[in-house]
């Protein structure tokens, strides 16, 4: 089973931050870098779950709720992902389609296999880490 252990710490870890953050800085551009992870981290869980779906777009709920929108939309991708290499899970996501990742083959049928799964956690490690110095906070 994949660790996604990497990928929850770093939302859980950027979640905290945005919480603790005061509201000037939410409004200088955290909350906004926050809220485009957040979003980014839900397509690609979608894409995961949902193949041939167009995703749904997280809506924008307001500075103090960015912090939760990065954490659920990180543990959203982490359990698809899970899932996506054969791991098990209560989410009901048997039969999680192959395309539309940010990784080509994702999926729990054998295309892309355990190497896609493994590069879309890492890009999204990559991501989570990225947002966290853009938004300093």
């Amino acid at each position: 089973m994949l660790d996604v252990t990497p990928l929850e710490t770093a939302v859980d870890r950027l979640a905290d931050r945005l919480r603790a953050a005061p509201r000037s800085r939410l409004r200088r551009g955290a909350a906004a870098q926050g809220l485009e992870l957040a979003r980014e981290l839900a397509v690609r869980a979608q894409r995961i779950e949902f193949p041939g779906r167009e995703p749904l777009v997280m809506p924008e709920a307001g500075l103090f709720t960015v912090a939760d929108q990065v954490a659920v939309a990180g543990h959203d991708l982490a359990t698809a992902l899970r899932e996506a290499d054969g791991g098990t899970g209560d989410c009901g996501t048997e039969g999680v389609g192959t395309e539309g990742v940010g990784t080509e083959g994702v999926g729990t049928d054998g295309g892309g296999g355990a190497d896609a799964v493994a590069a879309e956690l890492a890009e999204a490690v990559a991501l989570v880490g990225a947002a966290a110095r853009r938004c300093d906070c």
